[in-house]
């Protein structure tokens, strides 16, 4: 009998310390990242067929690929590139000579979120290949294995931190040093994750952003030694670990304000991290008594979050749609990647 085998990695929200988990900075003077998962996924079906047809699927852009496994893989396959990039790095093929599969791929945030969707959709195609194919990968193969695969074999530009996120779960604090990585779980106690939960707004500007051009110049910047980026590449790295330290002491009230220095901090890194359209909407929540807040990933759009305490944030959520964004309801969840048959 067939089965079926679906497979989901949690998106993230980066706290602190995002960009330096990107190389050469994390490799000459180590990256620091604080980052929570989020009940937001990249999902994954994987139904094996015996007509020796690779069928790849979109569900997000209903676009559709059909090759025949003896045939070989298409270099460049437009919006299925990652899906290709996960059956070559996993060597699905070499494993399964002739056997054919039908793959569906959905994500709950699009491409440019700022949520790390491109890398746990990775995470999640390696999970339901791994779960067919039974090749023995821990978390941290399983992490390693997608940044390789998005990273160095398709040559999209990017960090280290979601690959991680996705295949763990839950708040963690990364130390980056080049290929070292260690996540370290923190124990968040339930009653200070709700808090968290009631006091943070998280909003879509409406708009995606190419995420490669910014993180291109950054680190462009940093192989420059441009001191106001590099200086602030240290500070970001350096307001991760201050921002842990709040954070497990349960003082949401300066963990809500550090990110507003962490935005501030965040421009000085690259040009394109901020536009006018994400100006007025900050310039608004902080108006209506946001504590602090920033744009979640590389910049230029995507997902914006906020801090506020518990009595505005009705006028924040009101402030911000006001321009177009659009609040969306979360919870965290403490659980990475899952795989599952029916």
């Amino acid at each position: 009998m067939t089965h079926t085998i679906r497979s989901r990695a949690p998106l993230r929200i980066a706290f602190g310390g995002g960009g330096t988990d990107v190389s050469p900075y994390a490799d000459e003077r180590g990256g620091l990242v604080l980052n929570a998962t989020i009940n937001r996924y990249a999902y994954v079906t994987l139904v094996p067929n015996d007509s020796g047809a690779i069928r790849l699927r979109s569900l997000d852009y209903d676009e559709e690929l059909e090759l025949a496994a003896v045939d070989g893989l298409p270099e460049d396959s437009g919006k299925m590139k990652l899906a290709l990039g996960a059956v070559r790095g996993m060597d699905v093929v070499g494993h399964k000579p002739g056997q054919g599969f039908d793959l569906f791929t959905h994500t709950d945030a699009p491409p440019g979120s700022g949520l790390g969707a491109s890398s746990t959709m990775v995470v999640a195609l390696i999970g339901a290949f791994e779960a067919w194919l039974r090749t023995g990968l821990d978390r941290y193969e399983i992490a390693r294995l997608a940044y390789k695969i998005e990273r160095e074999d398709l040559g999209m530009p990017g960090g280290r931190q979601d690959q991680y996120a996705a295949a763990f779960g839950g708040f963690n604090f990364m130390e980056f040093r080049g290929d070292d990585v260690l996540v370290n779980p923190l124990r968040i106690p339930s009653e200070t994750i709700w808090e968290l939960e009631y006091s943070l707004v998280l909003a879509w500007t409406g708009r995606s952003r190419l995420s490669s051009t910014i993180i291109e110049q950054q680190i462009e910047n940093f192989r420059n030694k441009d001191s106001k980026a590099v200086a602030a590449m240290d500070r970001t790295r350096d307001l991760a670990s201050e921002m842990k330290r709040v954070l497990l002491t349960g003082d949401l009230q300066l963990f809500g304000e550090r990110p507003h220095e962490a935005w501030g901090v965040k421009q000085r890194m690259a040009d394109g991290i901020s536009n006018p359209e994400i100006d007025a909407i900050y310039t608004a929540a902080r108006n209506a008594g946001a504590l602090g807040g920033k744009v979640s990933g590389a910049g230029g759009g995507g997902f914006m979050f906020f801090f506020t305490a518990f009595d505005r944030r009705h006028e924040v959520e009101q402030a911000i749609e006001a321009h177009n964004a659009e609040v969306v309801h979360f919870s965290f969840t403490d659980r990475g990647l899952e795989t599952w048959t029916r």
